[in-house]
């Protein structure tokens, strides 16, 4: 590598947990959003870096708009995904996108906010994440997106609208969820189904990611009572064994389940007022090789 090539490196390094947070806020996929970075690195070390009084700032927007360009393109296979579609789970301790310190930088990485984010257009995920997350002003929001600060203040009312929407289903405190999960799981194990059927919300939804290539349901599990039949007849005493492991995923308690014959998946759950009220289980292989 040469001595320009490793001063280049050295710039984007200083700022690599920053830009791959921002990119994987945007794409909800690890995978791509390394991806994303090595061509940021790409255009970054062409660049005339003289020129550039704010790598930071420079390299922000060059990772917001190749993240917007995958978020358009993708949109026809994700037509063709076999069943739900959530994020790509991420251990976050340590968190490789830097400290997440605070609630606006942990609770933008929730499985939950990410999947109600997959429902926004490209430019309206761009500007909620870069204003509320990172608290960017919509004037450098607008010279990132290329639009005017107002049209940009518009696009991010409109998000937050679609976010406070659902937000009312996940209020519960983090204690609250760590003990409803460790609840939920339990009863899962032994099979019981009062319990079960009590921890969660009557309008509780469940999805489970599989992409085709792994065992889950294709469709969304609705009700407290499907839920709790569903999660009984998979974990419960009738199954192959499990092993589980408790970890944090994107900020927030979650579980690791590894089946007998190696399978795994990862489950989070969301709550409010005393009860479950969504499941997030992802069991795609492509999406768990970030999950030791």
């Amino acid at each position: 590598m040469t001595t320009e090539a490793a001063q280049a490196a050295g710039a984007l390094q200083a700022h690599r947990p920053m830009l791959l947070g921002l990119a994987y806020r945007l794409l909800g996929s690890r995978h791509d959003a390394e991806d994303v970075l090595q061509e940021a690195y790409l255009r970054w070390l062409g660049v005339d870096r003289s020129t550039v009084a704010e790598p930071r700032r420079y390299l922000s927007r060059v990772v917001t708009r190749l993240a917007l360009d995958r978020l358009r393109a993708r949109q026809a296979t994700r037509e063709t995904y076999v069943g739900p579609w959530l994020p790509e789970p991420v251990p976050t301790e340590p968190s490789p996108f830097g400290p997440l310190d605070r609630a606006e930088l942990r609770d933008s990485l929730s499985t939950a906010l990410l999947h109600v984010l997959e429902r926004l257009t490209p430019p309206e995920r761009a500007v909620y994440v870069l204003h509320t997350a990172f608290d960017l002003p919509y004037a450098e929001i607008a010279e990132i997106l290329d639009r005017t600060p107002e049209d940009c203040r518009q696009l991010h009312h409109r998000a937050a609208a679609r976010v406070r929407q659902e937000q009312r289903r996940f209020t519960a405190t983090r204690s609250e969820r760590e003990r409803l999960l460790d609840a939920f799981l339990a009863a899962a194990r032994d099979g019981d189904l009062a319990t079960l059927t009590g921890l969660v919300a009557k309008d509780a939804t469940a999805w489970n990611d599989g992409g085709g290539r792994a065992r889950a349901a294709r469709n969304p599990v609705t009700g407290a009572d499907r839920i709790a039949r569903f999660f009984a007849g998979i974990y419960g005493p009738g199954s192959r064994s499990w092993t589980l492991r408790r970890l944090e995923l994107n900020g927030e308690p979650g579980a690791l389940l590894v089946r007998a014959d190696g399978s795994r998946y990862t489950l989070t759950v969301t709550a409010a007022d005393g009860r479950i009220t969504g499941v997030y289980v992802v069991g795609n292989p492509a999406k768990l090789p970030s999950v030791d």
